[in-house]
């Protein structure tokens, strides 16, 4: 039987969603889901992605699926990602690793990363426990999205010896109060805020939603969700990956890799030349790409 949403082209080869979504067996694990899907004009199952239920029960049954998770529950408000693409930042992570460790994916506890803005849905970790087996320290501003995370993490005895959560006390620092003094990290990833205000996300929200078909009266629903530390941030992407790469230089000599997801394709350069002025000794831009959407990942060491 044809299954799932369109093939999503040029994932990373070793990304477990490269084929259709299996919704047999997605359902066998999540049945709630059922309710949910629909047929495509081609006559293959999938779901309406305009519906935020329908995508948090479908991102539910993937992690219980391919990622070894038994809990995984958030409130309504927080960021709902798409797998896929998040599964291609570890996968692409572990490349960089490799290189240094002569072309070996390195895997294991002995593997720290430190991701900024864990979130609620403790995504990344999720993934590279499954995947890799590495350790995830997570940092985060917000106290309700750790009290979220830390259920998450507290429900799945894999993720508990493996993650664990730190408060950033200060919205104007990114590394500094995380980062402990004789700590090292292998990589640092980072998928920062890309809009500058509530405004230019509901901007956004409306115009998805008008791609997917549907008609929008009043204020939009995300289908994706997110609060304001997850989505906006004052200055936006831009002004985020600045202030961490002016951090990163306090602690160049405690990561091997610093990286970050950039979204915006005109963010590149100008952040290119930030890096060139403080005085990295390699840059690498990592192409990503999902079905129609090109992200990057903009990674830097001393």
């Amino acid at each position: 039987m044809k299954q799932g949403k369109s093939t999503q082209k040029k994932l990373h080869e070793r990304n477990k969603h490269n084929q259709l979504y299996n919704f047999d067996k997605l359902k066998s694990v999540v049945p709630e889901l059922g309710a949910y899907i629909i047929k495509n004009p081609s006559g293959i199952d999938t779901i309406d992605f305009a519906k935020p239920e329908a995508v948090v029960l479908l991102n539910k049954a993937i992690l219980m699926k391919d990622y070894k998770i038994t809990f995984w529950e958030m409130p309504k408000t927080n960021l709902c990602p798409p797998i896929p693409g998040r599964a291609d930042y570890i996968h692409y992570i572990a490349d960089l690793l490799a290189e240094g460790n002569n072309g070996k994916i390195p895997t294991g506890k002995q593997v720290k990363i430190l991701d900024l803005g864990i979130g609620a849905n403790v995504i990344y970790p999720i993934i590279g426990v499954a995947e890799y087996g590495w350790t995830f320290i997570g940092s985060e501003v917000d106290v309700v999205s750790i009290k979220t995370a830390s259920h998450i993490i507290d429900n799945n005895p894999h993720l508990k010896s493996n993650v664990a959560i730190r408060q950033q006390t200060s919205k104007r620092n990114i590394l500094k109060n995380i980062i402990g003094e004789r700590e090292y990290f292998d990589v640092v990833i980072c998928n920062p805020p890309f809009f500058k205000s509530r405004e230019e996300v509901l901007a956004k929200t409306t115009q998805k939603l008008k791609n997917l078909g549907k008609e929008v009266v009043g204020k939009p629903i995300q289908n994706f969700s997110g609060q304001n530390n997850e989505l906006w941030c004052d200055g936006g992407e831009k002004a985020f990956i600045t202030n961490y790469i002016y951090e990163s230089k306090h602690f160049k000599r405690q990561a091997v890799w610093f990286t970050t997801l950039v979204s915006n394709k005109e963010h590149l350069k100008p952040l290119q030349a930030l890096l060139k002025r403080s005085e990295v000794a390699e840059v690498r831009v990592i192409t990503m790409e999902q079905g129609n959407k090109v992200s990057r990942i903009l990674a830097w060491k001393f």
